[in-house]
């Protein structure tokens, strides 16, 4: 069983879920309130967790704002559908992925199984650590120095930074990094991959002598620049 936190005032959705995702082999541990599911994500060790943005108390946004300075653990933020503010917020804030309520439990599943198959390393094997210019990143224990200072990343921006570094210098499709990044298609009018990109260039910041690391390519996606190269 993997387990998995809800925070979700919803006690009705909260009680089909953790049935449905019982027979997909998740266990499912709910709190409805954000300041006691903050405490709960906090001291325990969730494979993920799904993180309502409507909460009593306590923001989602506000939750995941204070578990992020303490946690890098995967989260799937609940939106209403149709609020592309809050998925925006929620996505710069650090959370993973987005799901609009209401939802199918397949799609919720789905997005779980794509972020926990992000979050493990691939058939457990080693892999050798990546090296470009200032930036090392170590794909078996997800971890990331910029200028031989560790960078804080999401498990989404770990991802779309190790892809570009396997790349660099070659422009990678929105639709390419959606897939390599979230574990899922990009659908019609999805920023996620924007938003995890501006992400990624704050925390790494520019080269020495402020030369562009991450440029986007109007109508074909964003390129990682050489050391040197122009922008």
């Amino acid at each position: 069983m993997v387990s998995v936190l809800l925070i979700d005032d919803d006690t009705e959705l909260s009680k089909l879920l953790q049935e449905y995702l019982q027979s997909e082999q998740f266990e499912l541990a709910a709190m409805h309130d954000g300041p006691g599911g903050l405490d709960k994500a906090l001291n325990n060790h969730y494979a993920a967790v799904i993180l309502d943005v409507m909460l009593p108390v306590m923001s989602g946004l506000d939750v995941l704002k204070q578990l992020r300075q303490k946690s890098s653990v995967p989260v799937l933020m609940l939106t209403a559908r149709g609020s592309e503010l809050d998925r925006i917020l929620g996505l710069e804030l650090g959370a993973d992925d987005y799901l609009p309520k209401p939802f199918n439990p397949r799609e919720l599943v789905a997005r779980l199984r794509a972020i926990l198959r992000r979050t493990s390393s691939p058939n457990g094997a080693p892999t050798q650590p990546v090296h470009l210019a200032d930036v090392e990143l170590h794909p078996e224990s997800r971890s990331v120095t910029c200028a031989s200072k560790p960078v804080n990343l999401t498990g989404a921006e770990f991802d779309l930074l190790y892809t570009f570094l396997r790349s660099p210098g070659k422009i990678i499709s929105r639709e390419d990094l959606t897939q390599a990044a979230l574990g899922r298609p990009m659908s019609p009018m999805d920023r996620s991959i924007d938003v995890h990109v501006s992400n990624l260039r704050r925390k790494l910041g520019p080269y020495e002598g402020e030369q562009e690391r991450i440029k986007a390519i109007r109508g074909s996606g964003y390129v990682y620049l050489l050391p040197g190269e122009q922008s």
